[in-house]
């Protein structure tokens, strides 16, 4: 019954940032999907107050595999929207299987997960969305065409939410972070464009339990 508020409010949370981002969509694709994807990090400062790790996994982050599966273009039921129609097709469906396996392997570890939300939504969202606005040197990794000024705001934007995340939990700040948002802009750079919403993600939040 504890997680009944937390619950309410994550749903409560998604919807209004979904609805903000259709509404902003008519004028600017780009920034409203950056929006969407950058906000929804947001859930890591919501994930102390379950109780219940079933409920956090299977209440709270499964659902959301279906929704965003329902909104790409591989559904059997068409949900498209201005959101998934531009950028990724599977781009919001493989961030909420990541939050999935890690509220499921990770829930005694909240500070954790929140390290890797939060790369994946504030750090990948900036390298994007910066990229994409006023890259001009690019670089190719595996495949992965990125840019110098899209990963500089990644680690940029990665380090600050990690110190601010650290803050939160009220966890000791050290130079490992700056280590943490290199490994995080590394995976973003090396991944295909989409997949990097699992690799940044699960190896980040798995490594700041490990170190």
């Amino acid at each position: 019954m504890n997680d009944l508020l937390p619950l309410i409010t994550v749903y409560l949370y998604v919807a209004l940032l979904v609805l903000v981002s259709e509404m902003t969509a008519i004028k600017n694709e780009l920034v409203s999907r950056k929006f969407l994807h950058i906000m929804v990090g947001n859930i890591a400062f919501l994930l102390p107050f379950f109780e219940s790790r079933i409920v956090m996994t299977f209440l709270a982050a499964f659902p959301f595999v279906i929704l965003t599966f329902l909104m790409t273009p591989y559904s059997p039921v068409k949900i498209m929207s201005r959101t998934t129609r531009s950028g990724h097709a599977l781009g919001l469906f493989y961030y909420s299987i990541a939050w999935t396996i890690l509220a499921f392997f990770l829930f005694e570890r909240c500070d954790a997960i929140s390290m890797g939300i939060i790369a994946m939504s504030y750090g990948d969202g900036f390298a994007s969305l910066i990229g994409t606005r006023y890259g001009k040197r690019n670089y190719k990794i595996f495949g992965a065409v990125k840019s110098f000024e899209g990963s500089v705001a990644m680690f940029t934007a990665t380090l600050i939410m990690f110190l601010v995340v650290s803050l939160y939990y009220s966890r000791e700040i050290t130079a490992f972070l700056i280590l943490l948002a290199i490994f995080a802009t590394f995976m973003e750079a090396i991944t295909p464009k989409g997949l990097d919403n699992l690799t940044v993600s699960i190896p980040t939040a798995f490594l700041y339990v490990m170190i």
